[in-house]
């Protein structure tokens, strides 16, 4: 048994993986776990990973589960270009600084702009109050100005002038409520021109492909979501 990589490519931590691994010409084997039918709350993905979460990683025996530990442990594994984690010091705290930023800042307030604007309508059949949608859209732009203010600066990446796991995992959380229809690119030239040189490092076709999927969320309904998970969900995405 080879690498095994399971991912469901909605998902913008998997997306970053599967950029990543393709990318860099890592040789693993995709496992498809569909989110929405609930495949992840399987007793058969349970052995995999027991937090019940994508992405989740399987080398032989070896199982390991969140993204950029994933991450971190195929630059190491692979030997991949240094570039992708510094081997200076400096240059890998900005990395670092970024990757622990990120989470509760561009992850958060995207994903939460792509769940209201996106998935909440689908669920209900009714589109989301527009003070709720304004009030997201407003933490957003926040974290937004941030990120260009103290992570990019007047820098071509993150960490300096190559492409690094900080920019391939920020691109991938920010196409997310591009997705939805929100494009936060559109008057911020500096992150379009930060977006093209990161998607000519990691190839533009391959970046492509894998927001391919979520490019057509909006054709998905209802009855596509596993009728376990759609209730629980909902009342979730409500409370936002």
């Amino acid at each position: 048994m080879g690498l095994e990589l399971y991912l469901d490519l909605l998902s913008q931590p998997c997306r970053a993986l599967y950029i990543f691994a393709r990318s860099n010409n890592i040789p693993f084997e995709f496992k498809r776990v569909q989110l929405s039918k609930g495949q992840h709350k399987t007793e058969e993905f349970r052995k995999v990973n027991v937090l019940m979460k994508v992405p989740a990683l399987r080398d032989d025996s070896f199982t390991l589960a969140e993204s950029i530990a994933i991450l971190l442990y195929l630059v190491q594994k692979f030997k991949t270009p240094d570039h992708w984690y510094p081997s200076d010091l400096q240059k890998r705290a900005r990395v670092d600084e970024y990757l622990s930023w990120q989470h509760a800042n561009i992850r958060a307030k995207g994903s939460k702009l792509f769940l209201m604007k996106a998935l909440l309508p689908i669920l209900t059949g009714q589109p989301l109050p527009p003070e709720k949608l304004q009030f997201a859209t407003e933490e957003l732009n926040v974290a937004l100005k941030q990120f260009e203010e103290k992570f990019l600066q007047e820098k071509p990446f993150i960490a300096g002038s190559e492409v690094s796991l900080a920019d391939l995992v920020a691109l991938v959380e920010l196409m997310q409520p591009v997705c939805a229809g929100y494009d936060l690119f559109e008057e911020r030239p500096k992150l379009m021109e930060w977006r093209r040189r990161v998607e000519e490092a990691v190839g533009k076709q391959l970046f492509q492909e894998a927001h391919e999927e979520i490019m057509n969320v909006k054709n998905l309904t209802a009855d596509q979501f596993a009728p376990e998970l759609m209730e629980n969900f909902k009342q979730q995405l409500l409370k936002q």
